[in-house]
């Protein structure tokens, strides 16, 4: 009946801004007969609780207070959001309720679970009415008339009939969370977070395909990111983690929001309200996601020793205090771990089973895969040690250890604990596209480089593609024997596929190391960027695609905080990319690179003096491989052109291709035509390059392909083509296929900064992916 059930939370309300955007992701992500679950906007439950307790002290002037800030509150979110009569009436309807509050304050009738309820009704009525004015057929539907409860237990049968015939497969349906009612028709309250849980009920009871809970975070993290800076975002985490986590502490999930869940086919997903377009995490049924490693903070915690504690008491005590709770055993003694404001409540209700036995505590906890646990329980608390933070109680159990302390576990120790036991925990996959002479190298020198890059991370290969082939293993390849997996298993694949693929990994890291020369494959990069994988290029095309292109992809890197190398893509092996980096990171400015960033147009100027014909090196460059199948691709400059542009935007130029002037290594007219063509009239090539060397030489100089760019008073030139350079002149004296980039800068302004080294060659240019997948690796970490 329901394809989804979204559930948007009181920061996703907080303000009319905040009504627009949870509006656009409705009218982006629903169907007809979808439902909108809807929490209290902003702080709305908070200030009603504060009435309920001034009414309870009887302070009539905070009660006063407390209700003209509430009807100042909705009133400006009607009078923001809605227009005409829509507004008329929701004023009028809000002004009608809160006479009624006081009504029932002045004469002592006040309960709380009714008033509380106020929240979410409003939220969902003024979301159904805003839906409605944009065109979007809505109703608001009251919980209340969606689930009953009986002495505290969901009537499911009961709920599910009510559902069928309440929620409209015509509209959007906004329905209010955290609310439901008892046999009689009283309203009973789902406890904190209650909202999470209404929507996953929901979706049980309508047999929804998934349920999507719009939050102010991204996802599921390792630990809190407000607190760890670069806290990891898990793609999938499975249900019994999940689980786990929303019993000791983690913000995100609850324990309650999965129960409806269980043994079910719906898909949860988290996603944040506030950056539409970051990718979601899966929670998961088990086996459709490995067990990850989570830290989780506690704070004011106090440790109960409880005699003789049922199964459904930890439930009932959960519901009791509004608050998930974990208990355990130890030694044949049962532990509950209870917040530090709920424990009288807790020791009151249990009638002297419960005794405290650590009060006031804080800590943390691990929460890793089973193998790993006995070894992060000891790096976890030998770390505390050295902060001088010494354990009070340590609980070590399959799958996590609790560790409570005096001591709260602040932002820098959280971190320190997640560099140390989390990030070491991590895996990177790699997928390789390009299994020509450079990329067969890379795989080659793989195998060599996995014992540095496992310092840090678990590396795998699960991919190999080459042109439209692919071989893909989600638990890894065998780097040493993929020639014969790719003999045997390789099968075609298109677009779709391998995206699909790619986004199934669950890894806490990704990276598409792409070494062909496709313009086509390149363009995929902001798919690739979607599915949060970090990229390394040996392939030129994405660094000189359209600027707007180009700069719409570096703001999607930056916004999932990827990372881009492409050093290679330039300078082979050459650390060009890095220098420039380094030097504008240090505060220098550049005002000009002049260079030849062309191993073969290196070789043929250095190699030309003229005692044989220029067409004739040309040929043997061909025969040596050093040129491309034809090469008058390497004639034409464009190589180059292209490569000085990705250095100009290295400098946060906002340059086009056609920006750089080019002058190619040849006449015009041989552009055009065949091969066949052009060896039919290869002396005008020898002619062309004869004339251009006299006219060097009647300087005393000597002829060069170069590229270069100027900045002057915030003007820029930039060129490639044929110049004449003194003999004494670093580009003069360079050695044939070596690569030369000759850079001023404010701090290098009479004596140059060179970079000079082999500009060309499978093990250099394999080396330089190599150098950057080390640098990738050690800047995740």
């Amino acid at each position: 009946m329901v394809n989804i059930v979204h559930k948007f939370g009181g920061s996703s309300l907080s303000s009319a801004d905040r009504y627009h955007a949870v509006a656009n992701i409705v009218l982006a992500n629903t169907e007809q007969g979808d439902c909108v679950v809807v929490s209290a906007s902003g702080k709305t439950t908070d200030t009603l609780v504060k009435l309920w307790q001034s009414y309870q002290q009887q302070d009539s002037q905070a009660v006063s207070d407390i209700l003209l800030l509430i009807d100042n509150n909705q009133r400006a979110l009607i009078e923001q959001l809605l227009i005409g009569q829509n507004k008329q009436q929701a004023l009028a309807q809000l002004k009608d309720e809160l006479a009624v509050l006081n009504e029932l304050i002045s004469q002592q009738q006040l309960l709380e679970a009714p008033l509380l309820a106020h929240g979410e009704v409003w939220s969902a009525r003024l979301l159904a009415a805003y839906l409605n004015q944009l065109g979007v057929d809505s109703q608001d539907v009251d919980a209340r008339q969606l689930f009953t409860l009986n002495d505290g237990q969901l009537l499911h049968q009961k709920n599910q009939q009510q559902c069928s015939d309440v929620i409209s497969r015509t509209h959007i349906n906004v329905v209010t969370g955290f609310i439901a009612a008892d046999c009689q028709g009283n309203t009973v309250t789902l406890g904190r977070n209650g909202s999470d849980y209404s929507a996953t009920l929901l979706a049980s009871y309508t047999f929804a395909k998934q349920v999507s809970i719009w939050t102010d975070t991204q996802g599921v993290f390792s630990t809190d990111p407000r607190k760890v800076k670069n806290a990891v975002k898990y793609a999938k985490v499975c249900r019994e983690q999940a689980n786990l986590l929303a019993r000791l502490g983690n913000p995100v999930l609850h324990a309650k929001t999965l129960s409806p869940l269980k043994d079910s086919e719906i898909k949860l997903v988290v996603r944040s309200s506030f950056d539409c377009d970051a990718t979601p995490t899966e929670v998961v049924k088990e086996g459709y996601s490995k067990a990850k490693r989570f830290i989780t903070t506690l704070d004011n915690i106090d440790l109960l020793r409880v005699d003789k504690l049922s199964s459904g008491e930890v439930g009932e005590l959960s519901q009791l205090i509004q608050h998930s709770l974990h208990h355990f055993t130890k030694e044949g003694d049962t532990y509950l771990l209870v917040p530090g404001q709920s424990t009288h409540q807790v020791v009151s209700h249990l009638a002297g089973r419960a005794n405290i036995v650590e009060s006031n505590l804080s800590g943390c906890a691990v929460v890793a895969p089973t193998a790993d646990v006995s070894a992060l329980t000891e790096q976890a608390t030998a770390l505390l040690k050295e902060q001088s933070i010494h354990p009070r109680f340590v609980q070590q159990d399959d799958n996590y250890v609790l560790i409570l302390n005096d001591q709260a576990i602040d932002s820098d120790v959280l971190t320190l604990l997640h560099d140390k036991l989390v990030n070491k925990g991590q895996e990177l996959a790699i997928i390789v596209a390009g299994l020509g002479n450079v990329g067969e190298v890379f795989l080659s020198q793989l195998q060599a480089q996995f014992a540095r890059l496992s310092a840090q991370y678990k590396v795998k290969v699960v991919a190999l593609l080459r042109s439209k082939q692919m071989l893909f293993s989600a638990s890894g390849l065998n780097t040493e024997t993929w020639q014969e997996q790719w003999h045997n298993e390789a099968q075609s694949y298109d677009k779709a596929e391998l995206l699909a693929r790619i986004n199934e990994l669950d890894y806490e890291h990704k990276v598409v190391i792409d070494i062909t020369a496709s313009e086509a494959f390149s363009q995929l990069y902001p798919d690739f960027v979607e599915l949060n994988c970090h990229l390394i290029s040996a392939n030129k095309y994405a660094g000189t695609a359209a600027n707007g292109w180009y700069q719409n992809l570096r703001t999607n890197l930056a916004e999932r905080s990827l990372l881009w190398r492409y050093n290679t893509s330039v300078g082979a092996g050459l650390p060009i990319n890095f220098a420039l980096a380094d030097l504008q990171n240090s505060g220098d400015s550049i005002n000009r690179i002049e260079g030849v960033f062309s191993g073969t147009l290196s070789w043929l100027c250095s190699s030309y003096d003229g005692s044989v014909p220029f067409s004739d090196l040309v040929l043997q460059a061909q025969q040596m491989g050093y040129t491309e199948p034809d090469p008058r691709e390497d004639l034409s400059g464009r190589d180059m052109q292209r490569k000085l542009l990705i250095l100009a935007r290295d400098l946060g130029l906002d340059l086009e291709l056609d920006d750089i002037a080019l002058t190619p290594l040849m006449p015009e007219q041989l552009a055009s035509g065949s091969w066949q063509d052009f060896l039919a009239n290869k002396q005008l090539l020898d002619e062309f390059m004869t004339e251009k060397a006299a006219q060097a030489a009647a300087e005393d100089k000597v002829v060069r392909y170069t590229g270069a760019i100027t900045l002057v008073d915030g003007k820029v030139q930039a060129q490639v083509g044929l110049v004449n350079v003194g003999k004494d002149d670093v580009l003069a004296s360079l050695k044939p296929g070596d690569n030369i980039f000759v850079i001023n800068s404010q701090w290098y302004t009479d004596n140059a900064l060179v970079i000079q080294g082999p500009g060309a060659g499978k093990e250099v240019t394999a080396a330089g992916v190599h150098s950057d997948l080390y640098w990738l690796v050690n800047n995740l970490k």
